[in-house]
């Protein structure tokens, strides 16, 4: 895993956070992009303090034209592009009647749009290297739905359509592509639930806790192996048991 760089997107805090820090200690140069340039910059600084190299970047994914600009700094920088993890997401949580196109918008150009013109700026130096990995970070909520999430489920239904279409494109070129669904994860986005509302969300989980952002990562580290070579256009959830 060696001389080898990884870019992570929402890799702040939480699961991207914990996915950097993993890439890392795997031994990866790992690019831990977000939108604020000053938290990517704390969480490459530690990284770097614990042994590992980081570096952060700030990166809209929203905006294609600046992730094409990010791809291109990548490559002439390191030499190369060798793992994507598209990690950033975002909610606007209401009943489908209520959902704003504002508000529906905003939700599929991050987690979907991004998530295609992103991992389609890094598949040409991928192909050139002739190996790569992309690995999608979506949610069960993709694969079951969820009351108040309609934007937020199309969004990562969307992206497993995404990752099905892309390693069909690119296994000739030894490149994978998979994707990770996590069910519910001990950030910042679920530690401020109610009692109650946490209560009825494990009563779900067949394993009787919620995940942490280290399960995830180490997903990621597998799926970004060679041990996982002959892996792709896959879907691994990770998440209790939530969804079987």
């Amino acid at each position: 895993m060696t001389h080898r760089v990884a870019l992570v997107t929402g890799g702040s805090r939480g699961i991207g956070e914990a996915i950097c820090r993993r890439l890392a200690a795997d031994g990866m140069t790992v690019i831990v992009a977000s939108r604020s340039k000053d938290k990517v910059d704390e969480v490459a600084a530690s990284i770097g303090a614990n042994g590992g190299v980081a570096h952060g970047r700030a990166l809209d994914t929203s905006d294609v034209g600046s992730m094409k600009e990010i791809v291109k700094e990548i490559t002439d920088s390191f030499g190369g592009l060798h793992v994507l993890v598209n990690n950033a997401g975002i909610t606007a949580d209401n009943l489908m009647m209520r959902i704003s196109e504002d508000d529906y918008d905003r939700v599929l150009n991050t987690n979907l749009k991004g998530v295609f013109f992103l991992s389609q700026a890094v598949i040409r130096p991928m192909m050139r290297q002739k190996w790569g990995r992309v690995i999608n970070i979506t949610s069960v909520v993709g694969l079951m739905g969820n009351v108040g999430q309609a934007n937020y489920a199309a969004s990562k239904a969307g992206v497993l359509g995404l990752t099905k279409s892309m390693a069909k494109e690119l296994g000739s070129r030894n490149v994978t592509v998979n994707a990770i669904a996590p069910g519910y994860i001990e950030t910042d986005m679920t530690k401020d639930l109610n009692a109650d509302v946490r209560d009825a969300f494990l009563k779900q989980v067949p394993l009787g806790r919620m995940g942490v952002p280290e399960e995830i990562a180490h997903s990621v580290s597998f799926l970004a192996s060679e041990q996982a070579g002959y892996i792709t256009g896959q879907v691994l959830t990770v998440d209790g048991g939530l969804y079987m």
